[in-house]
């Protein structure tokens, strides 16, 4: 096994876990020195061991019992032991330090992680899946760079099948959204001189922003989830979709609707959009509310409390598996995102006559180009609700 031929000195170790399949998967173990820090139980300055761990995608057999599986374990420890042996003569070339800054040391994956651990705005889900994505493409069609690739092994031709594989398993704009999110970190490290030169110059994951990609929810079908409550059901996520199939307001930004964006004397709702603020003209948002708006948004608990949040919404996973949910219960088949409901309300007001100017100011558009989508989506509509008439035989 692993564990008898590891040597004391050995840096990383290879080491084993077994699995619940009867499997043992084989991983290395880096020592990366120590540090001191208080301990406030204790009352005193402890020790702590930096290590780090390096899966192989490696395994062997607890028990074989064949010859087969002997001489597999046999060649996968081979294997095991050299790709440790490599391991060690980097790390002590200063090629794989744990804070070391030299380019051919940094684990791109990691600097990634890193960008996301200090990132703040409010975008970081749509980071953290591209981040996910990529480590999945790595894993399925370069599994040599599953856990451990160089900045500089990303090359257009890496790039241009990572965006080949988003294409393939993502639906609507997400390999787009997710594709521009993951340029984003690789020209922060293009900037910040970690990669030499950005492998995603050139390269574009296209969609066609004239045609909207997701389900479009019906005002008939707004009524069956207006009329469908069930037990348990958040009222606070209840709340906040209505809200935003009644103004169009995204996710990002009715998470952070405070009673100080409301202006109960003019009956008004003022607003940032988190997506073009500091770089859009049309970026401040102001929506007229009636009686119906109003009742949702409630008041704060006190009339100090102005900066209190008006929606408290879990987590953007915990609110689209209540979403999901809920649109089930009502008997909605449609595929319903949050996102759904800013288009809903797009493509209702717009069926009900009202003007595209005015719609693309209540959205926060800067200009027609992207609210004509909605548009061509009213005309699917019509034509639609004509050919659903009995065919006409003359």
């Amino acid at each position: 096994m692993a564990k008898n031929d590891t040597k004391v000195t050995d840096n990383p170790k290879l080491k084993e876990k077994t699995l619940s399949d009867g499997q043992i998967s084989l991983y290395l173990e880096y020592y990366l020195g120590y540090s001191k820090q208080y301990d406030e139980e204790k009352d005193k300055e402890v020790v702590k061991i930096i290590r780090k761990k390096e899966f192989l995608n490696l395994y062997i057999w607890q028990a074989p019992r064949t010859p087969l599986e002997r001489q597999q374990n046999r060649e996968t420890l081979e294997l095991a032991k050299k790709i440790r042996f490599e391991r060690e003569q980097e790390l002590k070339a200063g090629k794989l330090g744990y804070r070391l800054d030299k380019k051919d040391s940094i684990n791109f994956l990691d600097y990634f992680q890193n960008y996301i651990d200090n990132y703040q705005k409010k975008d970081v889900r749509v980071i953290m899946m591209a981040l996910a994505k990529f480590k999945a493409f790595l894993a399925k069609k370069h599994p040599i760079y599953a856990n451990f690739i160089k900045p500089n092994n990303l090359n257009r031709d890496l790039i241009l099948e990572f965006v080949e594989y988003l294409q393939s398993i993502c639906t609507g704009e997400g390999a787009h959204t997710i594709f521009q999110r993951f340029k984003k970190v690789v020209k922060y490290a293009e900037e910040h001189d970690v990669i030499h030169k950005n492998p995603c110059n050139g390269i574009t994951c296209k969609i066609d922003d004239q045609v909207i990609k997701k389900d479009i929810l019906s005002l008939e079908e707004i009524e069956m989830l207006l009329n469908t409550h069930y037990q348990g059901q958040n009222p606070d996520i209840r709340r906040s979709f209505i809200f935003c199939l009644y103004t169009g307001i995204r996710f990002c930004d009715v998470v952070g609707l405070r009673f100080s964006n409301v202006d109960y004397p003019n009956r008004l709702l003022s607003f940032e959009q988190n997506k073009t603020s500091g770089h859009s003209k049309a970026s401040n948002v102001v929506i007229p509310l009636n009686d119906g708006l109003i009742s949702l948004i409630g008041h704060p608990s006190s009339p100090d409390n102005m900066d209190e949040v008006i929606f408290k919404l879990p987590s953007h996973t915990m609110c689209l598996k209540a979403l999901r949910h809920w649109t089930a219960r009502a008997g909605i088949t449609k595929h319903i995102t949050w996102h759904c409901a800013r288009h809903s309300f797009a493509v209702n007001i717009l069926n009900n006559g009202a003007n595209i100017k005015t719609v693309a100011s209540l959205l926060g558009h800067s200009g027609l180009k992207h609210t004509e989508k909605y548009t061509r989506a009213v005309d699917k509509l019509k034509e639609d609700a004509i050919n659903s008439l009995p065919e006409l035989k003359l």
